[in-house]
């Protein structure tokens, strides 16, 4: 039973940090590609961050380039986003997602087979 559970999400100030972490279980979790989501109110669900595990290549949406940190714990598998520099706009209810083979430079949310339940961001 394939498994994803999201932590970390909560309230801060512009400028502000957050780590979210995304535990996984329930299959090979080397072989997926590995991804963050966002979804604002009124707004489709918005890829911002994606790892394959076997091989470390990553892709950012532009949106949070050089902001945000995506990286990988294998011995535990799990998966985080280091979120700095937070603004206003980046609130949004926050998705780990994860679907088998490599990641695609444009993956969207309906190409992510499994899904974590998400955790709020808010930046005031």
């Amino acid at each position: 039973h394939v498994q994803l559970v999201e932590s970390g999400g909560g309230s801060v100030q512009a400028g502000g940090s957050l780590r979210l972490s995304c535990a996984a279980s329930g299959y090979s979790y080397s072989s997926y590609c590995m991804g963050w989501f966002r979804q604002a109110p009124g707004k489709a669900h918005e890829g911002i961050a994606r790892i394959f595990a076997f091989t470390g290549v990553i892709y950012y949406d532009a949106s949070v380039q050089g902001r945000f940190t995506i990286s990988q714990d294998d011995a535990k598998n799990t998966v985080c986003l280091q979120m700095a520099s937070l603004k206003p706009e980046d609130t949004a209810m926050y998705y780990c997602a994860a679907r088998a083979g490599i990641c695609g430079r444009n993956d969207n949310w309906s190409q992510m087979k499994f899904r974590g339940q998400g955790t709020q961001v808010t930046v005031s």
